[in-house]
């Protein structure tokens, strides 16, 4: 299949389509308004939906009223817009209705930025809404990965019946790379008839669907989170997905990095190796579930000595990777925000004044 020159943006609007979505709601914000301005083009062309609704606040009421009748629906926004949409997203994943969601974050908090920015980690990973729930975050480095992730992300939300999220930033969404729709990610609704809202008695038939979120009774309430817990464990045992990079030989500084900021790391890392320093890193492309137990074990290594998040935030992420190294190595942070990337220089010179 021959590859595309596209723009981040544009690749992700053409990556749902892909992927057999055919209804976008969303609300234009900086930086990632040329998804919407690419779908309102494509999306008449093979037949879909496109809405703007009049808010994030609506669009996310709008998500969540065609994927409880079983649509297969996404979104595109950026920081402030996913705040705006947070109290959907609590209602979604407690009613287990499939919708993807795309972040290309900015900076904040508050209006913030528009440059790039790994700021909404917390938000992503621990639930910007209400309640016990819990989205899986996928995390692209490149236009390509986005691609794949968001081809990805509409069978693992069906999967679950639970909103994935991608979490990009305003360097993904911008920049142009060749890249590839692969054919085997493209994939059909999962059947819907035992779960999604059938108009209740309209169908000649017993069976009415309810999708709700409301359980009024203590001990049915508890239940309903106890199914929704055992689910997120699943997710933990079956979705776990990272890369390790320079992690065969011996290494005294193990890294961990993901998106953006992990190809700064990554070149930082080859010129280390130039110079006869060995570094190795753990780049998640899952920040839900997290890669606990691979951290955990390159980090125990005899060699490794320390260990640094490197993140485009003023550390977030670096909760989770204390986390998994559970004290057996000291682990720091380094970043920057607001749009600032650290680059391979500044990376190289925190490897140094460690060692």
């Amino acid at each position: 299949m021959a590859k595309i020159l596209m723009k981040g943006n544009e690749a992700i609007g053409e990556a749902a389509i892909r992927a057999g979505c055919l209804n976008y709601f969303a609300y234009p914000i900086t930086p990632q308004s040329e998804v919407a301005e690419y779908l309102a083009k494509r999306m008449p062309e093979v037949d879909g939906v496109f809405v703007q609704g009049e808010s994030e606040v609506a669009v996310g009421y709008m998500l969540f009223g065609a994927s409880g009748c079983g649509e297969r629906v996404f979104t595109t926004s950026s920081s402030p817009g996913i705040s705006l949409m947070s109290e959907a997203i609590s209602y979604i994943a407690g009613a287990q209705c499939p919708v993807v969601f795309v972040n290309i974050i900015r900076g904040g908090p508050g209006l913030g930025g528009i440059l790039p920015s790994q700021g909404d980690y917390f938000q992503a990973t621990k639930g910007g809404g209400h309640g016990d729930y819990r989205l899986l975050v996928m995390a692209p480095a490149s236009v390509q990965e986005a691609v794949e992730m968001v081809m990805m992300a509409f069978p693992l939300a069906e999967k679950y019946r639970n909103p994935v999220m991608i979490l990009g930033d305003g360097l993904i969404g911008q920049m142009m790379e060749p890249v590839e729709f692969p054919e085997d990610l493209a994939s059909e609704p999962s059947n819907k008839d035992d779960w999604a809202s059938n108009g209740m008695a309209t169908r000649n038939d017993d069976t009415q669907n309810l999708v709700k979120s409301l359980y009024l009774d203590p001990k049915e309430l508890n239940d309903h989170n106890l199914l929704l817990k055992a689910k997120y464990d699943r997710m933990k045992a079956e979705e776990i997905r990272y890369e390790a990079y320079n992690t065969d030989g011996d290494y005294e500084t193990l890294i961990v990095s993901y998106g953006t900021m992990s190809r700064v790391c990554r070149t930082a890392i080859d010129n280390l190796k130039a110079e006869g320093i060995e570094v190795g890193m753990i780049r998640p492309q899952t920040l839900f579930p997290f890669p606990e137990q691979a951290i955990h074990d390159a980090a125990c290594k005899e060699s490794c000595k320390v260990v640094f998040s490197i993140e485009m935030s003023m550390g977030q992420m670096v909760e989770d990777v204390q986390r998994s190294v559970l004290g057996r190595r000291p682990v720091e942070w380094y970043g920057k925000c607001g749009g600032e990337v650290p680059n391979p220089e500044e990376i190289m010179d925190v490897v140094k004044e460690r060692i």
